[in-house]
């Protein structure tokens, strides 16, 4: 059965050998997807549905504690209705699908399959709001969206993905762009401090925001290969969208004044994200406070008297304070090891005749291997501080990785040099110029990925032209 055990993870293309085939086999063979007869749609497997659930469960529970309502959209959206704002659907149109018949009649008006919802909300706004003191709208949905990508990689970019998507009224310029900042912060916490993924807060380029927006501004995280990931982002409306729509209050003074509007959302590419920052060679390293099973109970000799009963007495306290599975079954412990090493389980819990006999078990780390030896009696304190400090462990980890991965470059010549060898971030200055910023992804295949937040120029000069430059920028390939 060693054999076998090695075999089974030998399955697993070493990331270091291909990185994109690693990443395949790790979505395939965690149980994460499987492929479906639509092109470029995939099927969310229980388990890799789970780790989804729990990222709802987190995020839902922190909109609602700042006042956000879930409420649903309808799926289609009216041709005449999409298009009442010309610079969104201009964004869109390239990616957007359409339905053009109902049954066996054709339609009067095509309806596009929604690849996101602000025409829809903004329509809604504007039936319901009529005063300040409707003021603000806070609303967000759970739901999924289509656009017809033309390459796509299971969680990363499929034709049709889920995610959740806050759409925002408020009276006046300065409430809204508040809301949008606290959105980019509560995903940036979210990102740190409960998947462990360091991420760079900043504002995207005007040519990089959301069709329609006036600032777009995101969190951009670094995965083991380096190359970007965008995570999350929170836009800025003014009250473009509120003209186009006549969305308007009467404010206190008895005056009609337009709304201003927000939108931010993230989607099941934060799965994605996940597994490229923190996986490796064995499969899925997964965070805690998302892993579908959080410990797992490995029952060692289980044919010896007392070993099962001592296991499921485990299991049934570990269940008070965590998500926690017992594997009964007739696999040898070294499969079993291996099989939730693949899916990232984050805790192994070893117990056998001596473990019982000494009042004590096994614990053992999926991102290190540590193995401890833990009282029995001192599980429950034990284990959420082992959790915390794995979560912690991942987060230095992926930080070190995105800081070796940064580099600086102060003329055109030596970031195109860096681009075709290195990946990763490159820290350079911009003058701002459109043509600056095309000529990079011509010549070096870089975008950029944000102007940071808390800037530090490294020089006064564009990376490009050589003209003044006050914007320093993150560079770099991207997912």
């Amino acid at each position: 059965m060693a054999n076998a055990d090695k075999k089974f993870v030998e399955q697993i293309t070493p990331m270091d050998q291909d990185f994109a085939r690693w990443y395949t086999d790790i979505v395939k063979k965690a149980d994460l997807i499987d492929y479906s007869s639509v092109k470029g749609c995939m099927i969310i497997r229980p388990y890799g549905y789970a780790i989804w659930e729990n990222i709802q469960k987190i995020l839902d529970a922190r909109f609602k504690e700042t006042g956000h309502e879930n409420v649903y959209m309808p799926m289609f959206i009216p041709e005449g209705l999409l298009n009442k704002e010309k610079d969104h659907v201009q964004g869109f149109a390239p990616e957007v699908a359409w339905v053009t018949m109902g049954g066996s009649e054709q339609l009067s008006e095509r309806l596009c399959v929604r690849p996101t919802s602000e025409t829809l909300f903004c329509e809604h706004y504007a039936n319901i709001i009529r005063s300040y003191r409707d003021l603000p709208k806070l609303y967000n949905q759970w739901c999924s969206v289509v656009r017809w990508e033309k390459t796509t990689r299971p969680f990363l970019r499929s034709r049709e993905f889920l995610w959740q998507e806050g759409h925002t009224m408020h009276a006046t310029a300065e409430d809204a762009q508040e809301e949008t900042l606290r959105m980019l912060n509560i995903y940036a916490d979210f990102f740190e401090k409960d998947l462990g993924m360091p991420v760079i807060r900043g504002r995207k380029t005007e040519k990089e925001k959301f069709a329609g927006a006036e600032a777009t501004y995101t969190v951009e995280a670094l995965m083991h290969d380096g190359k970007a990931l965008q995570g999350g982002t929170s836009h800025y409306f003014g009250n473009g969208f509120a003209k186009a729509f006549g969305i308007q209050y009467l404010d206190r003074d008895n005056q009609l004044k337009y709304c201003y509007q927000t939108s931010w959302g993230v989607s099941t590419r934060i799965i994605g994200g996940i597994i490229m920052t923190h996986g490796d060679d064995s499969g899925l390293v997964l965070p805690p406070s998302v892993a579908p099973i959080q410990v797992v109970i490995i029952p060692v000799q289980m044919h010896k008297e007392g070993v099962l009963e001592a296991a499921e007495a485990l299991r049934a306290r570990l269940a008070k304070f965590c998500r926690v599975k017992l594997d009964d079954s007739e696999n040898s412990p070294g499969w079993k090891f291996s099989e939730y090493e693949m899916k990232g389980v984050p805790l192994r819990l070893e117990i056998g005749p001596r473990d019982i006999e000494n009042g004590q078990c096994v614990l053992v780390r999926r991102d290190n291997r540590e193995k401890i030896f833990v009282k029995q009696d001192e599980l429950e304190t034990v284990i959420p501080e082992t959790m915390e400090a794995l979560t912690r462990a991942l987060y230095d980890k992926a930080l070190e990785n995105r800081e070796r991965r940064t580099y600086e470059a102060h003329d055109l010549d030596t970031l195109k040099e860096i681009a075709a060898t290195k990946s990763g971030y490159i820290k350079a200055m911009w003058c701002g110029d459109l043509a600056c910023e095309e000529k990079l992804k011509e010549e070096a295949d870089v975008s950029s990925r944000c102007i940071p937040f808390g800037q530090a120029p490294i020089g006064d000069r564009c990376v490009c032209c050589g003209k003044p430059a006050d914007k320093l920028v993150f560079w770099g390939k991207a997912y």
